[in-house]
């Protein structure tokens, strides 16, 4: 029998109408924006209160953690986000684990995806469970992928420059196992939320430039705004947003 807490019932109602809210003051539809919960640092059991609850989207920063969360909700149908760097040694393991890779920083990086998304795809039925290890649902078709890009260059994290995203743009498009779907981005932290709006109209601008470059219609997806600012960010055109802490609270530091 599912559960879901008054508390954690109403602080989802309160985000639904403030998505609702900002999606319509920029003539907008609240059904045209994601809603993905960070839920890293936080247990099996506050993920599976949240898809209970009707949240079908997950992102998680660290490939072990996830890991070890996964074991818990092999039966929740939902599309879990790799939302941290991807470190080398660990591309494989994030294949098999996440349904979208968003922080695609660099050609190197993406061609270690696609080549293990290759691999993955190639591997027989039962690999999964000769291996004792996740489930066998997340093999074929490409993976989709975001490149994150860096909006403060200042900021000690991780992304590509816009100056440098057309190259990658183009490194990533012709690799045949990886979807590129967009664009994701983190603006620098502001008490006033206002003050992130140059940061996500530069990371929409990005987006129109590559379209008009490339001549085609692709980058559809904006991930970016998080619990304080995530309504500026759907002002702004952000078709998915990333809400930790105003879902599970201040999260435990690691």
């Amino acid at each position: 029998m599912s559960f879901v807490s008054r508390e954690v019932g109403a602080k989802l109602a309160r985000i639904h109408e403030a998505m609702e809210r900002a999606a319509v003051r920029a003539g907008r539809s609240g059904k045209e924006i994601t809603l993905i919960a960070v839920s890293k640092t936080h247990s099996a059991a506050q993920v599976r209160e949240l898809y209970e609850a009707g949240v079908c989207h997950f992102g998680e920063n660290r490939v072990q953690e996830w890991e070890s969360k996964y074991e818990f909700m092999k039966d929740i149908n939902a599309t879990w986000h790799m939302i941290g760097h991807v470190q080398g040694n660990k591309v494989a393991r994030a294949v098999r684990l996440f349904h979208t890779i968003d922080t695609i920083d660099s050609a190197v990086l993406a061609e270690r995806l696609d080549r293990a998304k290759r691999e993955y795809n190639m591997e027989g039925p039962d690999a999964a469970e000769r291996r004792g290890e996740l489930d066998d649902k997340m093999r074929g078709g490409r993976l989709p992928v975001l490149i994150e890009v860096k909006l403060d260059p200042n900021l000690s994290k991780s992304g590509v420059s816009g100056e440098e995203l057309p190259s990658l743009v183009e490194a990533v498009l012709p690799l045949r196992h990886l979807e590129l779907r967009g664009l994701m981005g983190v603006p620098p932290y502001f008490d006033d939320p206002e003050k992130a709006r140059p940061y996500f109209r530069r990371l929409r601008d990005l987006g129109d430039a590559m379209r008009a470059q490339m001549g085609r219609e692709l980058l559809p997806v904006l991930s970016m705004g998080m619990s304080h600012d995530f309504e500026i960010a759907i002002e702004e055109g952000a078709t998915e947003i990333r809400i930790g802490t105003a879902l599970f609270g201040e999260r435990r530091k690691t």
